[in-house]
């Protein structure tokens, strides 16, 4: 293995295939999307340079909407980061100081990120009914009439009803990095401060979250730009509806690249998708910077 490592004809021949694949999946479709956002193309045609009027038009559009679906996304990472991590981090510390059956719950939480989102999608579409869904059924059974809803089917109401499943999928996958986090803490910290008179609040809080920072920055930085580039999940719940109201990025790119044949305006979305997803990961660093950083 060594041999191998000091080897640099070695070196060049496995990592060559891998830079290759990554080239073909990665960079060349961001060139190619920041190339075709100058362009007026429709997909047939010949493509048309207009300079940068599409990103013009993309934030001074009214009818296109797109500082709303910003709007939209920054509110579900918001969401993410300060109701989906806490839970996820509440449940990794409570399961790994272990409860009973805890490779069973482990597992159990886990579960709904490891289903289709399609399935995910009928499931929560089925519960949200306004006729026969299990969550009016329910306000119908306790009286709560009044609070019945066509939940995806108003303006009002749509984007937290979209917003709720997507961030009940992915809470079990932010446990499962911040539980193996919390097993990897060598166990003779918490033991000493059990010693010296520490509760379990109190060595969670001055133990266990510090030495998870590096997880923390991890789970953040999937949370925020997962969210910004959200889409399948509301696409299979509302589509982007009702008139637009829980529409996000990705929603809205698709729209124009397959329902409007507007390519040139689509590759300006994923350019500034990509340019968010970079830019939070970079900022997201830079707070979490820790001492071996």
């Amino acid at each position: 293995m060594n041999r191998v490592r000091r080897n640099k004809t070695a070196i060049i021949l496995f990592i060559i295939p891998t830079l290759i694949l990554f080239c073909t999946i990665i960079i060349v479709p961001i060139f190619m999307d920041v190339y075709y956002s100058f362009f007026k193309w429709n997909g047939m045609t010949a493509p048309e340079f207009i300079g940068a009027d599409n990103y013009i038009e993309l934030f001074s559009s009214k009818a296109m909407g797109f500082p709303r679906t910003i709007k939209n996304a920054f509110i579900l990472a918001g969401l993410s980061v300060f109701i989906q991590l806490p839970i996820s981090l509440f449940m990794a510390i409570v399961l790994a100081r272990g409860v009973k059956w805890e490779k069973f719950f482990v597992a159990l939480f886990f579960t709904p990120v490891l289903i289709s989102t399609v399935v995910i999608g009928q499931l929560w579409l089925k519960m949200y009914n306004p006729q026969y869904g299990i969550i009016n059924s329910f306000l119908r059974l306790v009286g709560l009439d009044n609070l019945c809803r066509t939940w995806l089917g108003d303006g009002r109401t749509a984007l937290p009803a979209v917003f709720v499943p997507i961030l009940w999928q992915y809470i079990g996958y932010h446990m499962l990095l911040l539980y193996a986090g919390v097993k990897s803490i060598p166990e003779e910290l918490n033991e000493a401060a059990k010693i010296d008179g520490a509760n379990s609040w109190q060595i969670a809080r001055l133990i266990t979250i510090p030495n998870l920072k590096p997880t923390l920055q991890v789970c953040t930085i999937f949370a925020i730009t997962g969210s910004l580039k959200a889409f399948d999940l509301i696409y299979v719940l509302t589509g982007g509806g009702p008139a637009h109201a829980s529409e996000v990025p990705s929603t809205l790119m698709v729209d124009m690249i397959f329902g409007r044949s507007r390519y040139g305006i689509g590759s300006t979305i994923a350019v500034f998708i990509i340019f968010l997803c970079f830019f939070f990961a970079v900022l997201i660093k830079k707070v979490f910077k820790t001492e071996v950083d």
